[in-house]
């Protein structure tokens, strides 16, 4: 009997030490799950993590719940994407003002942005399509999380090295890639201009049937003019996205069709969320990489 007592009272103790070396990380919490992977791999087991979004959730329309609300009041850190993406939550932001928020996007410079006039920052927030922003995103993570927690300073440093490094060689695995396609094919039509900066980065025009923000609904006019465009251009296909509903694009698709041509749809594309997680897709590095695979492949 006196032996199982001791053991309880072992348990009990290591239970606490391993509560307080938990409770003694950084508790972080990520709004996109773009930013959601990146800070976990900056961060690794040194920090907590919380995703506020899953895959396929549209970030324009997520209202934050209460157990959200709790996660961010809870909080040392919170990373969010900004330039109004998560448009919904910038009330409940407003409300922490004591707590330490990073818009990662905020901080790029506005000379290298995307304007737009019918968007409510004037910038096109999609930012992470531009894998150069993306290094700078890492760069930013990895130096609030020293100012924070600085003991563990070589290993942020060293997760964020490692992983520019990994976008360094994205970057031309996806050239490399893209080359197989000829320039006058480089038209993508998507669901809604959430690619703007992946066109400008590897020489697409782009052309999206909503606009910035999927809370903006496609009307007949807009469906009509771009089946025009479709067929004036003659492309081959046009692409569904996982987090924007696909009746849009079909309709798009039987707009052309009534007009005696064909158009496919290529595939879906992950813009404004990653995949499944515990997927490639479910990281930035293979949903970009399927992204571009699907498009090429598509296109051809």
């Amino acid at each position: 009997m006196r032996k199982i007592f001791l053991i309880i009272i072992v348990l009990t103790i290591f239970s606490c030490k391993e509560n307080e070396k938990k409770s003694n990380k950084l508790k972080v919490v990520t709004t996109t799950t773009m930013i959601t992977d990146l800070v976990s791999i900056i961060g690794g087991d040194s920090i907590e993590v919380n995703g506020l979004m899953g895959a396929g959730v549209d970030p324009h329309l997520y209202k934050a719940s209460e157990g959200d609300v709790s996660k961010l009041y809870e909080a040392d850190i919170i990373f969010y994407n900004g330039l109004h993406l998560e448009g919904k939550l910038v009330e409940v932001f407003e409300k922490m003002k004591q707590k330490k928020q990073i818009g990662l996007a905020n901080k790029l410079p506005e000379d290298k942005l995307i304007g737009s006039e019918y968007f409510a920052s004037n910038y096109d927030p999609h930012v992470w399509f531009d894998i150069s922003f993306f290094k700078l995103f890492a760069e930013q993570v990895a130096n609030t999380l020293i100012t924070e927690d600085p003991k563990n300073k070589l290993f942020y440093t060293e997760n964020s090295k490692e992983f520019v490094r990994k976008l360094n060689e994205l970057e031309i695995e996806l050239t490399q890639l893209i080359n197989q396609l000829p320039k006058e094919k480089r038209i993508l039509v998507t669901a809604h201009d959430a690619f703007n900066y992946f066109g400008a980065s590897f020489g697409f025009q782009v052309v999206g049937l909503q606009g910035l923000s999927t809370a903006t609904e496609a009307g007949v006019q807009d469906v009509q003019k771009l089946s025009e465009f479709i067929i004036t251009n003659n492309v081959k296909a046009i692409f569904v996205e996982s987090s924007v509903p696909q009746r849009t694009i079909e309709a798009l698709r039987e707009a052309v069709k009534s007009k005696g041509h064909q158009v496919e749809i290529g595939g879906s594309l992950y813009s404004d969320a990653l995949g499944n997680k515990g997927s490639s897709e479910g990281t930035y590095l293979g949903m970009y990489k399927h992204n571009v695979t699907t498009i090429v492949n598509a296109l051809k």
